[in-house]
């Protein structure tokens, strides 16, 4: 199994497609470090002397919004009282909201170019098998003493391993271009967490890296429904096709029928975000995190049933 996935990462390193993948991550990272300096020497990011005073209105404008909310919506409830809690907690512990630019703060800022990975995994996982069939390899592939479940799962197992690769090239390279831009920064930056209605204050590094790990989930399912409709039809394309739009327009659509019918919380993309579980709103009052751990399974389970039965079981001479 082992030599199977060293051979596959090979051939995507070698591919020129990646370089260019490898390229466009660092011109994002690099463009956003550089317009947030720009936008940074234009305005002054200094916390106001009356910061205790802003907090403080603030709270009472989400107090005031709560009230006339009442229980019309459960989520925007939520979201008014883990504003509310959070603000109480800076007064109570002194704590001036951050407003400069830092390493940290970078780092956060760049799990948005999270995206630009997930259409590269995305674009990988299209082709792991549909690109055999195209160019005929596949037959040589099949024709070794290896079981057809092996070959396949040493496929997925690759994309999941160069998924984690871009994410940590984001990481790093954004943790360099955020030292050499803004420095660290100059107080505590401990991280706000709102947990079972508490706040908690959590340590920057292990925070961002959760975010990056749990922001990921929804790259890898749609990953690993890209690599199945691959497997299944072997068509890079429509499995191309068919994950971007998804990727991009699922979670908005899902939201939209989110407030309307309770029916959506089995829809695979109310359940991607784990992030609101640790610190946030969930999509619909009732989910939690176990729910939306198991059905991320069951979803997950079905791809790879559907994506592994048809492969070991279609004729592939042809």
């Amino acid at each position: 199994m082992s030599n199977l996935i060293r051979n596959e990462w090979i051939k995507i390193m070698k591919r020129a497609g990646t370089i260019v993948m490898l390229v466009i991550l660092a011109i994002a990272v690099l463009g956003s470090g550089a317009l947030l300096k720009y936008e940074e020497s234009k305005s002054s990011n200094e916390a106001s002397s009356d910061w205790k005073k802003e907090v403080e209105a603030q709270i009472a404008t989400d107090q005031k919004n709560l009230t006339e909310l009442g229980d019309k919506n459960a989520n925007m409830k939520m979201h008014y009282e883990r504003e509310i809690a959070l603000n109480e907690y800076r007064l109570e512990q002194n704590i001036v909201p951050e407003t400069e630019n830092h390493i940290w703060s970078f780092v956060s800022d760049s799990i948005a170019i999270l995206g630009f990975a997930g259409m590269f995994m995305i674009i990988i996982a299209s082709g792991m098998v549909a690109s055999e069939f195209s160019w005929g390899t596949m037959k040589l592939l099949l024709i070794r003493p290896i079981s057809r479940t092996k070959i396949l799962l040493s496929k997925y197992i690759t994309v999941l391993l160069f998924g984690l690769f871009l994410m940590a090239f984001i990481f790093v390279l954004s943790a360099i271009v955020g030292l050499i831009l803004f420095g660290t920064p100059t107080t505590d930056s401990s991280h706000l967490a709102y947990v079972n209605g508490k706040v908690e204050e959590q340590n920057i590094l292990t925070y961002l890296i959760g975010q990056y790990l749990l922001s990921s989930i929804d790259i890898i399912m749609m990953s690993t429904l890209s690599f199945m409709i691959s497997a299944i039809f072997r068509n890079s394309s429509l499995a191309i096709g068919v994950s971007l739009f998804l990727l991009f327009s699922g979670s908005t659509a899902t939201m939209l029928l989110a407030s309307r019918y309770e029916w959506t919380k089995y829809i695979l993309f109310a359940n991607t975000d784990l992030t609101v579980y640790f610190d946030g709103v969930p999509p619909i009052d009732g989910m939690t995190l176990g729910f939306s751990i198991t059905v991320l399974i069951v979803y997950f389970i079905i791809f790879h049933v559907l994506a592994f039965t048809v492969f070991r079981k279609r004729d592939v001479a042809a």
